[in-house]
């Protein structure tokens, strides 16, 4: 019994071991992460269940001493009224701006990679190691539509089903 318990938990370790990140996208290669701090709105994504029913979603960057993020993410559960949060850490991936390595429940480790960002960190696209992530974040909860049709045509350039994309709202009295 003890030796299958072992050998359970160890293929469970080596499943949440990732060598080398796999972006669907490269990360930009200009980026300030302490520019990048701070409280960024979800506009839009791709469905997960981790989000499933949530409005008003935000995250919101902390920088630590050791060089990686606090990771703070928010948002309003429809259907039991209250608030969800989730603290993770994102740690920087060596060799690559931008990106990091984030776990909200260790060791199972996700990439998060800053896609496209406007010179001005106002607006930023954010993927994964697949097709199944993507965000496109904002300082401010309203964003024009223009913004959200360029962040789509990127989205479906880069091979993600745009169809399934997610307006995120944010109702002001959520904000």
């Amino acid at each position: 019994m003890k030796q299958c318990l072992f050998s359970l938990i160890s293929v469970v370790f080596l499943a949440a071991c990732q060598s080398e990140p796999t972006p669907v996208k490269a990360p930009v290669q200009v980026f300030d992460a302490e520019q990048y701090l701070g409280k960024w709105y979800e506009v839009l994504r791709m469905p997960h269940g981790f989000e499933e029913n949530l409005i008003a979603v935000s995250a919101e960057y902390r920088l630590n001493g050791d060089g990686s993020l606090e990771v703070t993410n928010r948002g309003w559960h429809v259907n039991d009224n209250e608030w969800q949060t989730a603290i993770g850490r994102a740690e920087p991936v060596e060799n690559l701006t931008a990106a990091y390595q984030v776990t909200f429940f260790w060791p199972f480790y996700g990439g998060y990679y800053v896609s496209w960002l406007d010179p001005d960190y106002q607006l930023a696209m954010v993927t994964s190691d697949s097709h199944d992530y993507f965000w496109l974040l904002s300082r401010t909860p309203a964003v024009a539509q223009s913004d959200i049709d360029f962040a789509l045509a990127k989205a479906k350039q880069w091979g993600f089903d745009i169809d399934q994309m997610i307006q995120v709202e944010h109702p002001a009295e959520l904000r």
